[in-house]
């Protein structure tokens, strides 16, 4: 007798990030902070090794009135205040002629999970970028989904040709099309389409959509720490989708407001006719109902004083950090570059995804953590976190790992 539903996936989860993470820590216990690289945690840490929590979003956080701490939101989908304040913050600067609709999650993750159970059958496939965030993956295996995986890259630039070639398959299998694409600042390579790709992306589902509903899925998690000054300017695109498009928004405040913890964020619908987002709308609000009930109301008010009061304060504390991973991000392609560091094109974001041979990926891992430095594994590659890296660890690391990678050749 077995206790779980028939169609589970029974493999434990795989565990590429904490089990690393730990131990980086007990190798720093051991031989010292200075003589080991814990390149692995996907958080933002300051040049004194302290996890970057914004004065801002905090001194007002820790003064709220407890009974505001306390209280359930006003509805399952959330605070209208924070859906006021989520589309003024994601669509600011740009001149949406869209019906849109904002529900509260738990955090970006929420979105995806959300958006995944109440829009996809059971045995439908959903299409993932083929390096990217392994949580896609694990959440079609819980909600009993297929993956077909496109190419990010040809060269420097996004495999367009690839990925429609799997669109068009999955179209004519399903007549539908669920696709997530994470930009900007993709996890795990800090690669950022251009406004060129997006237009050829939307004309592209456009055309699909003749043949079925189109689903396409951004996850803009990492958005606030891209370096363009307008980092939403692709979002003017959407409102060119048909009638048979639906765009949703996955947004997260863990890292917009570095509240990881608080499990907040948002999925924001868009789509060009009103029956169809509120079909939607209230689907999500159903499952909003039955998977968490109610979002941390804490969370929502703080994101609402930030959005409106705090922002330029935020925006001044935001900024330093900006240039701190710039600063970061620069260093190691410097001497990656010198050096002849394979590592997939970056652009801006938390990491940095070096280009490892996929049958001996393992290998040069296990090599880099016998040289105290630990990195992530991820398809096709080694996720470097310069998001926690001080600049004096950043500093010849692009040298040591080239120096290793060649002597295990």
């Amino acid at each position: 007798m077995k206790f779980i539903r028939k169609m589970a996936d029974q493999s434990p989860i795989e565990d590429t990030v904490f089990k690393v993470a730990k131990a980086a820590k007990e190798d720093i216990k051991k031989h010292g902070f200075e003589n080991v690289i814990d390149a692995t945690i996907g958080t933002l840490y300051d040049e004194d090794r302290n996890l970057v929590a914004f004065n801002t979003v905090y001194d007002y956080f820790k003064n709220l009135d407890k009974k505001t701490i306390a209280t359930y939101a006003d509805s399952f989908v959330g605070n209208t205040s924070y859906h006021d304040a989520v589309q003024t913050w994601v669509f600011k600067n740009v001149a949406l002629k869209l019906n849109s609709k904002v529900i509260a999650t738990s955090g970006g993750t929420g979105a995806i999970s959300l958006s995944l159970t109440n829009l996809m059958d059971s045995n439908d496939t959903i299409i993932i970028p083929e390096i990217g965030w392994g949580s896609y993956k694990l959440m079609a295996q819980q909600f009993n989904l297929n993956v077909k995986t496109y190419s990010l890259f040809q060269e420097e630039q996004f495999d367009l040709k690839n990925f429609k070639e799997v669109c068009l398959a999955v179209l004519q299998q399903q007549k539908k099309l669920f696709i997530i694409i994470n930009d900007p600042c993709h996890n795990p390579t800090g690669f950022s389409f251009n406004q060129k790709t997006w237009q050829a992306i939307i004309e592209f589902i456009n055309e699909c959509s003749k043949i079925g509903p189109c689903i396409l899925l951004n996850d803009i998690a990492y958005i606030d720490f891209s370096y363009q000054d307008t980092p939403n300017g692709y979002m003017q695109h959407f409102n060119q989708i048909s009638d048979n498009v639906l765009i949703i928004l996955a947004f997260s405040i863990s890292k917009s407001l570095t509240s990881y913890g608080l499990r907040c964020g948002a999925a924001i619908l868009l789509t060009q006719k009103k029956e169809h987002i509120d079909e939607v709308y209230t689907q999500f609000e159903k499952g909003a109902r039955s998977l968490w009930s109610n979002i941390n109301n804490a969370a929502m008010e703080t994101f609402c004083y930030i959005a409106n009061g705090g922002y330029q304060n935020y925006i001044k504390e935001k900024t330093n950090y900006v240039q701190l991973l710039k600063d970061r991000s620069s260093l190691f392609l410097q001497e990656a570059k010198q050096c002849q560091l394979q590592h997939y094109p970056y652009h801006e974001g938390f990491f940095i995804t070096l280009i490892v041979d996929e049958n001996h990926k393992k290998r040069i891992h296990q090599t880099f953590m016998d040289h105290h430095i630990y990195t992530v594994m991820v398809n096709k590659g080694i996720r470097i976190a310069i998001c926690s890296l001080p600049m004096h660890k950043i500093k010849g690391l692009a040298y040591k790992l080239k120096q290793i990678l060649d002597s295990i050749k």
